[in-house]
């Protein structure tokens, strides 16, 4: 459903405008499928809690035991761009952990799907994270501003192949399926980007953590996390240790 009412806007052509302080472009379409969300989940689960990109927050979600956290659009300038590598992101919080999440990129017929102890899915087949170990075989998903030296101990990027997608869900579902093998970002990153792709990388095999491999926790007051890395187990535990 969210991906006929966005496919409904033609990106390129959608109303347009930028958030306030810097926060990046929403569009006409970004709306009508949050508010069609909105409707749908709250009507189905009324108890729930609701965080998303294109809602005001409110202090209410934090006392309430499961909250709907959604990025109705993640990757709005590729949507405007008329690219196809936006996705709608859905997870559900439970105290603070995720135990439901779907990424979905209606353009490329793609569904990502995880559930807490239930595995982790694309297209209903099952995935599993990658196995590298060694940065020098080993393809990450990272910006250019990963490769400061400033980022890591030795003074220097590691020897890893760099790669790049400009949705951070679909970053993290295609390091579940073991496209990737790791995604990084060292920016403070907001829960709706992430949420979702947590637990299908974790789902999938593999280790996701803030920046400095402390546990991602979800439905925070303030809703950013420190940074996210996520990969394979070993691949994980090297780019933990490789940064500063």
């Amino acid at each position: 459903m969210a991906g006929r009412v966005a496919t409904s806007f033609v990106g390129t052509s959608a109303r347009r405008w930028d958030k306030p302080g810097g926060a990046g472009p929403v569009t006409e379409a970004d709306l009508a499928v949050n508010d069609m969300l909105k409707s749908v989940l709250l009507l189905s689960r009324p108890g729930y809690g609701w965080l998303s990109e294109e809602s005001e927050d409110g202090a209410e979600r934090l006392d309430q035991e499961r909250v709907f956290i959604v990025d109705p659009i993640d990757g709005t300038r590729s949507f405007t761009e008329g690219a196809n590598t936006w996705a709608h992101a859905i997870a559900v919080a439970e105290r603070g952990r995720i135990t439901a999440a779907v990424v979905y990129l209606p353009l490329l017929d793609l569904l990502y799907t995880a559930a807490l102890g239930g595995g982790a899915h694309l297209n209903g087949a099952p995935i599993r994270a990658s196995a590298v170990a060694d940065f020098g075989q080993a393809c990450i998903l990272a910006a250019k501003p990963v490769m400061a030296g400033t980022a890591w101990r030795s003074g220097a990027c590691p020897a890893f192949k760099p790669a790049y997608r400009p949705s951070l869900a679909y970053r993290l579902g295609l390091v579940g399926q073991a496209k990737f093998d790791a995604m990084l970002t060292l920016r403070p990153s907001w829960e709706w980007d992430i949420a979702a792709g947590a637990l299908i990388v974790a789902e999938a095999g593999g280790t996701i953590t803030d920046q400095r491999g402390a546990p991602l926790r979800f439905n925070g007051a303030d809703p950013r996390l420190d940074g996210v890395v996520a990969g394979g187990q070993a691949i994980h535990a090297a780019l933990i240790d490789a940064l500063v």
